[in-house]
């Protein structure tokens, strides 16, 4: 084999086909869009069109909303937060805080704050400061004698607007209150 013997495979590389240029070629006049009609025309999407009929996707019932209002919250177990304590990840005299369950990588996400959730066993004494809780959580953390500070967490662009003391951040304080 010498290097002017390379070539790429047969089929490799395809020549564009030239549409429109005369009798010859095989595809001159109509360019192969055959007579007429809004699929010869350019610049016409018929995705969808059902000739004037009511579309399918617009015949379809629609379910559903998605509210703005709703809070992001990161869910942490009881039973995880048991684990880590178990293998010293969490110091059992330390406040558990979103800070300290981020760190232990149990709670991800959730710019509202963080939510204790009650699956799981739990006996360890903690003193949590947390976003939220939910009621069999807390009966299950003051079982153990352990205490829960539920406080509000103000997302990072809410402080920024709140900052520039802007009538948009006001504005949605209000509505929150």
């Amino acid at each position: 084999m010498k290097l002017n013997d390379i070539r790429d495979n047969k089929g490799a590389r395809k020549e564009r086909v030239r549409v429109g240029r005369g009798i010859g070629s095989g595809l001159g006049k109509t360019a192969g869009r055959g007579q007429k009609g809004a699929k010869a025309r350019s610049g016409v999407s018929v995705n969808g069109f059902e000739g004037g009929q009511m579309p399918l996707h617009m015949r379809l019932p629609k379910r559903g909303f998605n509210n703005i209002f709703a809070k992001d919250y990161a869910e942490a177990n009881l039973g995880a937060i048991q684990k880590l304590v178990e293998a010293g990840k969490i110091a059992a005299g330390a406040v558990i805080d979103h800070a300290a369950l981020k760190a232990a990588g149990i709670a991800r996400g959730g710019k509202d704050g963080v939510r204790i959730l009650g699956k799981g066993d739990f006996s360890a004494k903690l003193s949590f400061r947390v976003a939220g809780v939910s009621k069999g959580a807390r009966e299950a953390i003051e079982k153990a004698g352990g205490s829960v500070d539920v406080i509000e967490v103000v997302p990072a662009s809410e402080k920024a607007a709140a900052k520039k003391g802007t009538a948009r951040a006001a504005r949605k304080k209000a509505h929150n209150a």
